[in-house]
């Protein structure tokens, strides 16, 4: 067993770890990094953020040849899909960015350790040890930098970024056949006649929306009486409304209570309130939620506390209840969000070395990449409302304006929120096209403690899709000239 002496050791290489370790890498330690995948980027890397995006854009081209071609006066035959070439398509983005992880811990020199870590308690010399078991799966490649099947590796400090796993139905197991997370759903080898999507939140949406897009019968099932239950409920409606218009079958406040296989389909038991029911269908979809992975790193015997929804304790500087061992992203309370979890691994690194340095949770935006594309920054109305916060509303349509016009791409609105004595931005909602882009404006305004009047007095370029916010800035006074 070999040991080797590192300033910090992080576990798990997703968009919270490897962040972290260049970070701490530019702030001058020496730096190891422990992950189970032969791939770097984590879930949302290889089989979540980027593998789902890709699909979104390849099937959004593939409808639009299918549907508005036509109306751009390109008159193309009906489009063929290749669903193989598609995935392959997926799976090139994919490794390229993983491939560019890879580079970057060669440019930063940190080292990399592939394998199952273990918590170890502290040495004789009060460095924390982490004991990693190298991959046993037959004819995998050991990627550990020392030759021995295991390793330990010492350090003062300990960085947890081991990420979430997606969270199953009560009494309905995952089978990776039938009842599958996103993982296999973003890999189907060919397209099911019928996909029931259990929950009405990010993921499920987003791939409802690349199998309808392609064709597929697609049903949401939600247990609430609306979808995206923590975005602004305009947003949300008018998404509702455009996915129902896009053929997307919804089933609001209804429970899922059983699925029986019946050969390589499913009958799917659910409870709308007004009896149970039964429906047929090739897959299941469940995106429910994610819970931490907390499992198997030796958290009882180390004393590291969870709070009592499983995740890991924290104080203002990441770390744990045991001093010298830190946590960020999916372990910690907040948003399941991958660039909240990279603050986080910047923000707890640099701190680290003892540069002052937060994370804004205020203004972390929320996208859902469905079409069209629905994102949020800061404070709804409803939570506006919550809170006896006095405010002023203002909204501009994408049908008025001449960039969306342009491009057919006129469903859906800006609306800004600001504190009705202040004028201080509270929040920016948008359901439209580039809505996952524009937002960015939101966010630094609000971080710069901005107004809608600073927004409007910004000159946006025209024709743009920018100008809706600009827009929406003014009527918050009632000022919009195109409204």
């Amino acid at each position: 067993m070999s040991e080797t002496i590192f300033d910090l050791i992080v576990i798990g290489a997703g968009p919270g770890g490897y962040v972290a370790a260049i970070r701490a890498t530019q702030l001058g330690m020496k730096v190891a990094v422990v992950e189970k995948r032969a791939a770097l980027g984590g879930v949302c890397l290889n089989e979540g953020c980027i593998p789902s995006k890709a699909l979104l854009d390849s099937s959004e081209l593939f409808a639009l040849a299918r549907d508005k071609f036509a109306l751009h006066g390109i008159n193309v035959s009906p489009p063929q899909l290749d669903l193989g070439a598609m995935m392959l398509r997926k799976d090139d983005v994919v490794k390229k960015l993983t491939d560019g992880i890879a580079y970057l811990f060669k440019k930063n020199a940190i080292q990399r350790f592939q394998g199952s870590a273990l918590l170890r308690g502290k040495d004789t010399e009060g460095r924390h040890r982490v004991e990693v078991a190298a991959p046993a799966a037959e004819g995998q490649q050991n990627l550990l930098d020392a030759p021995a099947d295991t390793v330990t590796l010492t350090a003062a400090r300990v960085l947890l970024a081991t990420g979430s796993e997606a969270a199953g139905l009560p009494g309905i197991p995952f089978d990776g056949q039938v009842v599958v997370s996103a993982r296999e759903a973003l890999s189907f080898e060919r397209l099911p006649e019928h996909l029931i999507v259990a929950g009405g939140g990010y993921i499920g949406l987003e791939l409802g929306s690349v199998w309808r897009r392609l064709g597929v019968k697609v049903t949401v099932m939600e247990m609430l009486p609306q979808i995206l239950p923590n975005m602004d409920r305009q947003v949300a409606d008018t998404l509702y409304r455009s996915l129902r218009k896009q053929g997307i079958q919804f089933k609001l406040g209804t429970r899922i209570s059983g699925v029986r296989r019946i050969g390589s389909k499913a009958i799917v038991e659910f409870n709308d309130g007004t009896g149970s029911e039964e429906i047929d269908c090739d897959k299941v979809l469940v995106a429910v939620g994610r819970r931490p992975l907390t499992a198997g790193l030796g958290f009882e015997e180390l004393g590291v506390v969870l709070d009592g929804q499983g995740r890991v304790a924290v104080d203002a500087d990441y770390q744990t209840s045991v001093p010298g061992i830190y946590a960020i992203g999916d372990l910690v309370p907040g948003p399941m969000l991958a660039h909240k979890a990279s603050e986080e691994g910047v923000v707890c690194v640099e701190r680290m070395a003892g540069q002052h340095a937060e994370v804004e949770y205020d203004y972390i935006p929320g996208i859902c990449y469905t079409w069209p594309e629905a994102a949020s920054v800061g404070r709804t109305e409803e939570q506006l409302k919550d809170a006896g916060i006095p405010y002023r509303s203002g909204r501009f349509n994408f049908a008025a304006l001449g960039r969306a016009r342009c491009m057919d791409e006129s469903e859906g609105f800006v609306k800004i929120l600001a504190h009705q004595e202040s004028d201080r931005v509270l929040g920016v909602h948008i359901i439209g096209p580039r809505a996952s882009d524009l937002i960015a404006e939101g966010a630094t305004v609000m971080s710069f403690g901005g107004t809608a009047r600073d927004i409007a007095l910004m000159c946006h370029a025209h024709p743009t899709l920018s100008e809706a916010i600009r827009e929406a800035a003014l009527d918050v006074h009632k000022e919009a000239i195109h409204a």
